[in-house]
């Protein structure tokens, strides 16, 4: 796997393995770990996001639990795009951001819409996905 911050820092950035960032993106531990207590099974599928979106949402009490769980619901709908829509890819811009770029060239920020749906549950995780998978 080659991903520029692991390590080899004397390597080429374009030699980037496409497959090894999306396994390392994919992970979002703490929320398949949150997924799970709630009996949501997250299998990088439209339906799961429909799950999500209907998880009491205890979390937003706790404040340092919060942005994580933004960023890991943000890299969890990337992983779903990348994987069920066609010709949609990770990319990471040059700020070290993941964003998932589209087929149609536009670019989308999943872990700011994380956030979001994490503070406050709007848009739902299913809305976003429906959005770019139309697009």
């Amino acid at each position: 796997m080659k991903i520029p911050f692991l390590g080899h820092r004397h390597e080429e950035y374009g030699a980037l393995d496409p497959e090894g960032i999306a396994e390392l993106l994919a992970e979002c531990e703490l929320l398949r770990s949150l997924a799970s207590r709630e009996g949501v099974q997250l299998d990088d599928s439209a339906a799961s996001l429909e799950a999500l979106d209907q998880v009491v949402p205890r979390w937003r009490d706790d404040e340092e639990v919060l942005p994580w769980l933004g960023n890991d619901a943000g890299l969890y709908l990337g992983t779903v795009i990348v994987r069920t829509v066609p010709g949609a890819a990770w990319e990471i811009r040059a700020d070290g951001q993941p964003v998932v770029l589209l087929e149609s060239g536009r670019e989308f920020d999943v872990v700011e819409s994380g956030q979001g749906w994490a503070a406050s549950g709007a848009p739902e995780l299913s809305q976003l996905y429906a959005e770019v998978a139309e697009s």
